[in-house]
């Protein structure tokens, strides 16, 4: 036996709720805690900007989906699964039927989910929600430029930056920007 990630299926919106279903299933000893080891619920942290003022809130990675660790056992797989699949919004593991012993996500898929979840410590990722585009007018807040205004080239979703052409002694000099140093302008 190994311990391995499993995807649950839930309903919309019901993810927390069956969350703290399982973990007091777990305190309360109806879920064996060396079968059932961990219960996460990918989320990431995204920043949005409006009104000049940055916004934190989180979003589910994989909305209606619910991360197990388990070690499942060859013999006896059975009632711990039929426990979880029981649980009041659980629609089954995700790839197989129910009498079929549910199969584990790849690690490096679990690995990527916690990543993106910052669950993975020191790799935790921020994503800003962005709404810039090639040829948008913008206004530099912070840094070295704050002041200069500019026209975007390239957005870089990837890193969360913007490659900004600004006007510096009479040149057009390209300059990469986090998106929370700029803000749009009205042209």
């Amino acid at each position: 036996m190994a311990k391995s990630w499993y995807i649950i299926h839930t309903f919309t919106g019901y993810e927390q709720k069956i969350e703290r279903t399982l973990r007091d299933m777990l305190e309360r000893g109806q879920l064996d805690s060396n079968v059932v080891c961990d219960v996460k619920v990918p989320s990431e942290e995204v920043v949005e900007i409006r009104n000049n003022k940055k916004y934190v809130k989180r979003n589910k990675i994989l909305p209606s989906y619910i991360m197990l660790e388990m070690d499942l056992p060859q013999v006896g797989w059975k009632p711990v699964c039929n426990a979880i699949r029981h649980i009041q919004g659980v629609t089954g593991f995700v790839g197989t039927n129910p009498q079929e012993k549910p199969r584990p996500i790849s690690s490096d898929e679990a690995k990527s989910l916690l990543q993106q979840s910052g669950e993975i410590k020191g790799e935790k990722t921020v994503r800003v929600k962005q709404n810039y585009e090639a040829g948008d007018h913008i206004k530099i807040k912070e840094g070295p430029f704050a002041s200069f205004s500019g026209i975007v080239e390239e957005v870089l979703l990837d890193k969360n930056k913007l490659r900004v052409n600004v006007q510096i002694f009479g040149r057009e000099t390209p300059v990469e920007l986090d998106f929370l140093q700029v803000e749009k302008e009205v042209v």
